[in-house]
This record gives C-alpha cells, structure tokens and sequence, in this order.
C-alpha cells in the first residue's frame, strides 16, 4: 500500500515548460517541479531536471545537489533565483551515459522552487552554525529521494547523492540520517561559507562533519581540486579527517588544478576530469560503469578574439556543455559571461545581462552550437 500511495503522488509532479534539446539525442531531458514533503509536515515543490536513456526499463538514480552562488546581501536572492538544474548539466550526461537517470534538483529558495531560502547564514563569520543549515538543505535531498525512488525508470535500491560545493556538505548532511535506497554518496568539494580570501568558521564545518559521521553508514567518495579557492583541499581533508575519525566510511581524492579555480571542476570541467575516480569507486559499488549511449561529437565552434584566460576557460566549458540552451557573450577587449540554463531564450538573455553588468560594452558571440546570428 505504501507503493502505491507514493506512485499516486508521483502522478501530481508538474510538468515545466521545455523544449527538446537536440544536443542530447538519445535521451530524455525533462523539467519538473517535484512535491517533497519537510519535517514539519508542509510541502514544497523543487525544480528538477532529469537527464535519462531514452530506453525502456529501470535506471540507478543519481539525485545532484547544487552550490550556492556567491553574491552577497540584497544580491543574493536574485542569484539564487536565477540558478538552475542545469548548472550541473555536464555531470547529469557523464551519468546518464553510463546508465544512470539523473535528477538535478534546486533546493528551496533556488532557481524556481518553491518554499523561502531556509539556510541563511545571520551569525558573524567566526561563529557560523553550518550544522543547521546543513540539516534543512538534507531535508530537501531526503525529500527529492523518496518521492524519485517511486517512478517506473528508477532502481529503487540504487540511489546515488551526488552534491557540489554546499550540494556536497548537503548530501554529507543527508547521508547522516541513511535515507532508505542509498547506496553511495559522491561529495565534490564540499564546504560552506566561503568570502573572498578565507572561509567562515572552518573549525565549526570540520566539528560538524564528524558529527555527520557518526551515524552515517553510506560509503562516501569526498573529491577536491588542488587549486579550489572556495573549499580548500586541506579544509576538506580536515573535513574528511573528522568524518571518518567519527565511524564513517569513505575516500578522499585530490585531483590536479582545474582553470583559473578548481571550485568549476564539476560545473564547467569536462567530466573526463573527475569520471576515472568516481568509476574507481561504482565498481567498488558494482554498478554500471560502461557507456550505454554515445553521443555525437560536439560542434567545432571558434574562439572568439582576444580572450582573456579566464574566459578561454569558459569558451572551452561552452563548447563541451551537451546543450542547445547555452549562450556566450563577449566583448573586444576578451571579457566575457557563459550560461547554460533551461532554455535558448533565457541563456542569451541571462549571458548578455551578465557581460553588461560587469563589462558594460557586449555582445552575443555565440548561442547553441553556433555562431550567433548577425
């Protein structure tokens, strides 16, 4: 009966407006708004997009949780509004090739789901109390993952967390309370309250993952890049130090630089770039790790000229994101904005306010896998 009832409430999932993305052939990309239900007995939706083969049969699910952007005060809810699933669209087609359905998710006060930014941060940087909001972000991994586990392409008992930045210190926070059906958590440079310069209160973050760790029973794969100056590698090495110090079972990996800022391995890096470890660790895991839909090769667009190495790193990203809702804008003297989101029109909107509001002067360079028009 409990089965039931859940496959019920998953007919009422709300179907967001998309279109059919042609750099993915052979797969599903579906937006949606999720129902998940909090500790307190209300209920919000979450946008999700999912990324499957487009085949018959039962998938492992891999559930991604985003970062938070960094923008500050009043700016911020206006940043975390305009974060989509998508953000992670790189990760969700690396799984999805291998077999897996992915769900990238947003978390309340994200992107378009519902519910008010619950993880505020209001205490001064020396005495930040992550362990909270830890906890409320876990809420809606949780959530996401009982409501995911009841659709017909979904192997029930073969959920992975997946989380980045923030999404991994979310999903170290979920795996603590072992939601039914997980069977490995990937955490790719976990942290949380970085500023420029320095971290918040890294004492409290290493003190709460060993509290985490202490009921966790999920193995764990914890990731970093050498040169991430959000969540520094010696942080989460203190991190997993702890983690593991409590009873938790789980490895560490520190993968060579990435870019200007290691913090974009995952979100702007090829998946080449992490795929050898995680692939390590399914196989500890026995599930799949062979590619079971090829894609097409990526269309040869130019570079524009001059750019400066910030945005050569970004023009490269562009090229490797397997979508057609992806804008670059640029300008004369090589600065530029890159995004990938939920549709064409929003991306070239979205790079183009970007470029302008850091460089004044821009323009489209390119949009989908072209050039743009004029």
């Amino acid at each position: 009966m409990r089965r039931f009832g859940c496959a019920i409430a998953l007919l009422g999932l709300l179907l967001l407006p998309a279109s059919a993305d042609t750099a993915l052939p052979g797969f599903v990309r579906q937006d949606r708004l999720i129902p998940v239900s909090l500790n307190d007995g209300s209920e919000v939706k979450l946008e999700t997009m999912i990324v499957r083969p487009d085949r018959p049969g039962r998938f492992p699910l891999v559930l991604l949780v985003h970062g938070t952007n960094p923008a500050a005060g009043q700016a911020f809810r206006a940043a975390a509004a305009r974060q989509s699933p998508a953000d992670l669209l790189n990760a969700a087609v690396a799984f999805a090739q291998h077999g897996y359905a992915v769900a990238s998710i947003m978390r309340r006060g994200f992107g378009r789901s519902e519910g008010r930014f619950a993880e505020s941060l209001s205490e001064p940087c020396d005495d930040r109390d992550y362990l909270a909001v830890g906890r409320i972000a876990a809420e809606d991994v949780t959530g996401a993952v009982v409501m995911l586990r009841g659709e017909p392409w979904v192997e029930s008992d073969q959920v992975l967390l997946m989380g980045h930045s923030t999404g991994g210190f979310a999903v170290t926070a979920a795996a603590a309370g072992n939601p039914a059906g997980v069977v490995g958590v990937l955490n790719f440079e976990g942290a949380h309250g970085s500023v420029p310069g320095h971290t918040c209160s890294p004492d409290h973050l290493v003190a709460d993952a060993g509290i985490f760790g202490r009921t966790a029973r999920i193995p764990a794969l914890w990731v970093y890049s050498e040169n991430d100056c959000s969540a520094p590698p010696a942080l989460g090495r203190r991190m997993f130090d702890a983690y593991v110090a409590s009873g938790a079972s789980a490895q560490l990996q520190v993968l060579p630089p990435f870019g200007v800022d290691g913090h974009a391995m995952v979100s702007m890096g090829p998946a080449d770039i992490w795929w050898p470890a995680v692939e390590s660790f399914l196989n500890q895991l026995r599930l799949p790790t062979s590619v079971l839909v090829e894609l097409p090769p990526r269309a040869s667009i130019p570079a524009p000229m001059p750019l400066n190495v910030a945005c050569t790193d970004y023009f490269d990203a562009y090229v490797k994101a397997w979508t057609d809702a992806k804008a670059y804008a640029w300008n004369r003297e090589g600065h530029c904005s890159s995004v990938t989101t939920r549709t064409v029109e929003e991306a070239k909107s979205e790079a183009l306010r970007q470029c302008v509001a850091a460089w004044k002067e821009c323009s489209l360079y390119a949009v989908g896998q072209g050039l743009a028009p004029g």
